[in-house]
């Protein structure tokens, strides 16, 4: 049986700690889908087609890794798509504690497990809505978003 993971979340931006969780999960599963979740009531700061066009050229030599968006629950996504476990990256221990409700969740909603994976200590520090905050203020963000570029 081929071992699919799904790695979900909104991406906004897609980090060099969730590049890391990718790489990581590739010796775990036969493919990695990064599933880009669509929330209607959320207003994104980086554009959809953008934010998949960025991820996508992280992973242009990686016939394992793919990108898709969804618009509903994870577990039905990972359904549709035949995934075997739900990934998760972990940046510390309050990471791990909000997390660990949602597994449970998840679990009890579908049967399908969540991996969780740590990234790299030197990226613990990196946060998504701070990235937004430094970009929206005209900061260079390129430190924690590999080709950042691709994203403005």
């Amino acid at each position: 049986m081929k071992k699919i993971g799904l790695f979900p979340g909104s991406f906004d931006p897609f980090t060099k700690g969730h590049e890391v969780v990718v790489r990581k999960s590739l010796s775990l599963f036969d493919e990695v889908i990064i599933g880009i979740g669509i929330n209607s009531s959320k207003t994104y700061l980086f554009d959809l087609n953008k934010r998949i066009t960025h991820i996508n050229s992280l992973f242009k030599g990686d016939t394992n890794v793919r990108v898709s968006e969804f618009k509903h629950l994870t577990v039905n996504f990972c359904k549709e798509l035949g995934a075997t476990h739900i990934i998760r990256g972990l940046r510390d221990s309050k990471d791990f504690q909000y997390e660990k409700s949602i597994a449970h969740m998840n679990f009890d909603l579908s049967g399908i497990d969540t991996v969780f994976l740590l990234t790299e200590q030197k990226y613990g520090a990196i946060n998504a809505s701070i990235i937004r905050e430094i970009h929206k203020n005209g900061g260079e963000i390129g430190q924690f978003v590999t080709n950042s570029n691709l994203l403005v």
